[in-house]
């Protein structure tokens, strides 16, 4: 991705601010995370009261001396309320989260002491960076209408607090001081300075990045106050440019949290999928999710996990993609008032929103509400037993997979637009395990209902009575 694309993805970081629990056993298989989904930004939120924390990930690609960022924040902040933090609570949030695939395996069909039993398998794999700040007095760019309210250094960052009078002045001023920002901007920029919304711009310093030994830009984390909780995302798309992806993990004390502008809708969840998907679970739910939005054309927000991880929840996944957040995973992440006791409240949410220009004209309006229903999206593979199905009971399963194996393809093609059709050998594998007299449309097998087989015997003799006594009369 050239730097000019990547600006644009990192601009969208400009902020303000059917299924209950079910039981489950199984192999976890597979994760679908973030990075399958091209142009995705991340962004983590950490709110309780009007009290919001915001660490917006920096995946920036490309020489660093052209990277910029531009965030709208209610007030001036403060430098110790700006910090850098590690980018691997992203990765952590991320695999923890991620959409899941998991399997079962049949037991043996033919097993008289297991066959009233339930014999899957079953498993369950289970502070502050030194600021050099150099303060200013209140500087105004007169003929720009651009006020520098204040500078500090940040980490491998240099940060200035910034309020305009006009979107054109704005735009100037940061073009002119290196700042590289989408051409038209400027439309997007005027509603937030007309809100007296301020600036939060950042730059890398060139020096200290060197001197740092980092490979990658580390994310940066605001602290703010205000009632509006909020995600502007508007400036993320002032060059108007296809669909971009972003993912919002969010931690709050009371529970989920939801989009208030836009529905909030739960990826489809817990449905048998054929056991080929193994192989690229990535596409998989990549086509899942495409079919999910082109459903609701494009007009949603997407959830994809949400479960109580407070640390008196033993269970907090079902089954576990990666081991779940802990105290330092929670602090870091901007949950504030976590300090270790088991009596605090952590609730995680997993949005995921696929935006343009036209879709979503407005900001994103979030909510947290009281509901702590446990929810994740998940794929379940069922593997039948290739052993001995010899046994009367074997040929009985062997029509029960049939019939699992041709509901699984229609959930792939209802579910990700793949056509059913070209998977025609999922089920004649199995239909070929048929003894002649059990497949379909043939005769019942003898011994398996007594009473039909005597009546198809009886209408038989019947028939050749009846046509003897005929042959008599024409004699």
């Amino acid at each position: 991705m050239n730097t000019f694309k990547k600006t644009t993805v990192l601009f969208l970081l400009s902020l303000f601010f059917v299924a209950d629990i079910f039981a489950f056993c199984g192999f976890y298989v597979a994760k679908a995370d973030a990075k399958i989904f091209n142009k995705a930004s991340q962004v983590i939120i950490a709110r309780d009261g009007n009290k919001t924390v915001i660490t917006m990930s920096n995946d920036f690609q490309g020489k660093v001396k052209n990277f910029a960022m531009v965030v709208p924040v209610p007030q001036v902040l403060q430098e110790q309320n700006i910090r850098v933090v590690d980018r691997n609570i992203f990765d952590k949030l991320d695999a923890y989260s991620s959409p899941r695939l998991v399997e079962y395996y049949d037991p043996a069909p033919c097993n008289l002491y297991g066959k009233n039993k339930d014999m899957s398998i079953t498993k369950a794999l289970p502070r502050v960076a030194a600021m050099d700040k150099r303060r200013l007095e209140t500087e105004e760019i007169n003929d720009l209408g651009v006020t520098i309210q204040a500078k500090y250094n940040v980490g491998e960052y240099e940060i200035l607090i910034l309020s305009a009078t006009e979107s054109n002045g704005l735009k100037k001023w940061l073009n002119q001081n290196g700042y590289k920002i989408p051409k038209n901007a400027e439309e997007v920029l005027d509603p937030y300075i007309k809100s007296d919304m301020k600036f939060f711009v950042a730059k890398v310093n060139l020096a200290k990045y060197e001197k740092s030994g980092y490979t990658n830009l580390r994310p940066l984390q605001i602290t703010l106050n205000s009632p509006k909780f909020m995600l502007p995302i508007r400036l993320g798309m002032a060059n108007g440019k296809g669909n971009q992806d972003l993912i919002i993990y969010t931690l709050t004390k009371k529970g989920r949290v939801e989009c208030t502008n836009y529905r909030t809708i739960k990826m489809p969840t817990g449905m048998d999928m054929p056991t080929f998907i193994k192989d690229d679970f990535g596409t998989f739910y990549a086509d899942v999710f495409q079919k999910r939005w082109e459903r609701n054309r494009g007009k949603a927000v997407y959830l994809e996990y949400s479960w109580d991880i407070s640390p008196r929840n033993f269970v907090k996944c079902d089954p576990c993609v990666s081991p779940a957040p802990n105290f330092s995973d929670m602090q870091r992440a901007g949950a504030w008032w976590v300090e270790g006791s088991r009596d605090e409240n952590v609730h995680f949410t997993r949005l995921h929103v696929r935006y343009n220009r036209k879709s979503f004209p407005q900001d994103l309006k979030f909510q947290t509400t009281p509901n702590k229903t446990n929810f994740q999206a998940r794929y379940v593979l069922r593997h039948p037993y290739n052993g001995d199905i010899s046994c009367a009971q074997g040929q009985d399963y062997v029509r029960k997979v049939i019939d699992r194996r041709e509901a699984e393809l229609e959930n792939l093609a209802f579910y990700t637009g793949q056509d059913d059709y070209n998977h025609n050998q999922y089920v004649s594998e199995w239909k070929r395990k048929l003894k002649c007299q059990y497949r379909k449309g043939s005769l019942s097998p003898l011994g398996s209902n007594t009473a039909g087989v005597l009546l198809f015997l009886l209408l038989n003799i019947s028939v050749v009575i009846s046509v003897l006594k005929l042959r008599r009369k024409m004699a």
